[in-house]
């Protein structure tokens, strides 16, 4: 297959791209992809976002409907679910969930009937690339083999094959999906070639990779990384506390170092779609290679049991006040996975709701930025944020900070608050009422 007509679509702009799942990776980069130019056809399963995107409304707090209108008038962007217009774009690129199944294992479904769906309509080409974040040699060994079957072409001849993994991180400031440098590696040279020209016509800097595998694989160490230091740092809390040391004071003074330490921070627990679920789906592949991970292991159970060591320390704490658990009034400060954001995948304050609940409190939560909770997978907590107000928070026996988000006024929490847990230091500026926060 003669590679120049989509090469020359694509530096012209002229390259239809469509973009499979329109989540929290898939709707910013389609936003990219259309404010560089480029005409986007959207896929998305659910009909309820193809309705909202397609009359100008977005769902993700960080992507105003300004855009999305913007790309609409413009007529770069259309969202669709009907996987039959699958055969229209030049390149089609998956950003489809890769979560854990119950028994920690990866769960491809998503990705294997997204890959299905490609291929009923694939055509020559098309290129095909996946950005959902797996284990190394998933695009070769599982989507190229589906591509190939259900259509009856070959990957590096007929169609093109790629990996670009997904950077998101939903709530920076400092860098967006246009601006944070994009890894790309390819199925076999040509393949390559092509992403890079796709991927470097949106955005800034697009990184070649010798492999798909590659690609992937530093995917996954980026993750890992930050999943053991975040462990290291939620051991130490533990420790620290045990010893009479604040552990936040301790990694502000260890960051004075200029060189030699990266500063970690605790919570209560790992959040996002990315750091509690992909180190182990490296952890499923080294198991094929009868190798352990047993960094990744490790610091898998301790970030798990954090919800755990929060609840007993608020449990403590209002033994303190001569207050059970039980029958107890929790305010849960934050159902977000990080400040300032509407993201609640994975979020360790479910868990901490949820475990509330298991022991019998009375639980509520306030969160400026989700105004109630939607049925998830593995989760249904049917609960809509209540006013935070100075009147309302007396009527608590505790609160507990989850997440600290910016729009909190942490003087007023405190102040009228009968017990503050504090599991983000998100109070370390307040100066009265210091005896009513137990750091967790």
């Amino acid at each position: 297959m003669d590679i120049t007509k989509l090469e020359r679509n694509i530096k012209a702009k002229n390259a239809l791209i469509g973009v499979m799942g329109m989540g929290y990776v898939g709707l910013p980069l389609a936003r990219t992809f259309g404010g560089a130019g480029f005409r986007t056809l959207c896929f998305d399963v659910d009909p309820s976002k193809v309705r909202m995107l397609n009359a100008g409304k977005s769902y993700i707090k960080h992507i105003p409907n300004s855009e999305i209108r913007t790309l609409i008038r413009s007529k770069r962007f259309r969202a669709t679910s009907n996987m039959r217009e699958l055969s229209k774009p030049d390149a089609i690129i998956i950003c489809v969930p890769t979560p854990l199944s119950k028994t920690r294992d990866p769960d491809m479904s998503f990705v294997e009937s997204t890959a299905h769906a490609i291929a009923k309509t694939l055509r020559s080409g098309q290129l095909v690339a996946l950005e959902s974040t797996t284990y190394p040699g998933t695009t070769r060994e599982l989507i190229k083999p589906i591509l190939e079957k259900g259509s009856g072409l070959k990957a590096g001849r007929d169609f093109f094959l790629a990996y670009s993994p997904e950077r998101e991180d939903p709530g920076r400031t400092d860098y967006s999906t246009e601006t944070i440098p994009k890894l790309v590696g390819g199925h076999d040279p040509k393949s390559r070639r092509l992403a890079m020209a796709l991927y470097s016509n949106a955005i800034k800097d697009a990184v070649p990779v010798d492999s798909c595998e590659i690609a992937e694989a530093a995917k996954i160490v980026e993750n890992v990384y930050r999943c053991v230091n975040i462990a290291m740092v939620n051991e130490l809390k533990i420790l620290f506390d045990k010893m009479g040391i604040d552990v936040w004071k301790v990694i502000d003074a260890a960051k004075t170092k200029p060189f030699g330490y990266s500063a970690f921070y605790p919570g209560p627990g790992l959040g996002g779609h990315c750091i509690p679920i992909d180190p182990f789906y490296l952890t499923w592949k080294a198991r094929q290679y009868g190798e352990p991970t047993r960094f990744i292991e490790l610091a898998g159970e301790i970030n798990t049991d954090m919800p755990e060591y929060v609840i007993n320390r608020l449990a403590l704490a209002l033994n303190s006040h001569k207050k059970p658990l039980f029958e107890s009034k929790i305010l849960v400060l934050g159902l977000a996975y990080k400040k300032d954001v509407d993201d609640i995948r994975e979020s360790p304050s479910i868990e901490l709701i949820e475990l509330l609940r298991k022991h019998g409190s009375k639980v509520d939560y306030n969160d400026p930025h989700v105004p109630k909770t939607h049925q998830m997978r593995e989760h249904d907590l049917r609960m809509k944020s209540v006013p935070l107000t100075p009147g309302s928070l007396k009527k608590y026996d505790a609160v507990l900070i989850a997440t600290d988000h910016s729009d909190y006024d942490y003087d007023m929490i405190v102040k009228h608050s009968k017990l503050i847990i504090d599991t983000r230091n998100a109070t370390a500026k307040v100066r009265n009422g210091r005896k009513k926060i137990v750091k967790a």
